[in-house]
């Protein structure tokens, strides 16, 4: 299952989450503004940045702003 770093004012999350839920492709969202870790973590990954949406693969490598075609690519294991 991936984790998608998210905020709720973030229409690009909205709009892979919509994609995601259209492929079927499982997901949890962590919301970063009320999990300080996760925010952390977000910033860890994205040089310091909180860039929303980050992914977390089940491997534990990430994306950034992913299309949904560069997700499902990850997920087959080709890496973008």
């Amino acid at each position: 299952m991936l984790t998608m770093y998210s905020t709720t004012w973030c229409g690009y999350c909205h709009r892979l989450r919509s994609q995601l839920d259209r492929e079927g492709i499982g997901y949890q969202v962590i919301d970063i503004e009320n999990d300080p870790a996760a925010a952390d973590f977000v910033m860890n990954v994205n040089g310091g940045n909180q860039t929303v949406p980050t992914v977390k693969f089940p491997d534990g490598s990430t994306l950034t702003n992913p299309s949904i075609v560069q997700v499902k690519l990850h997920l087959a294991g080709i890496r973008v």
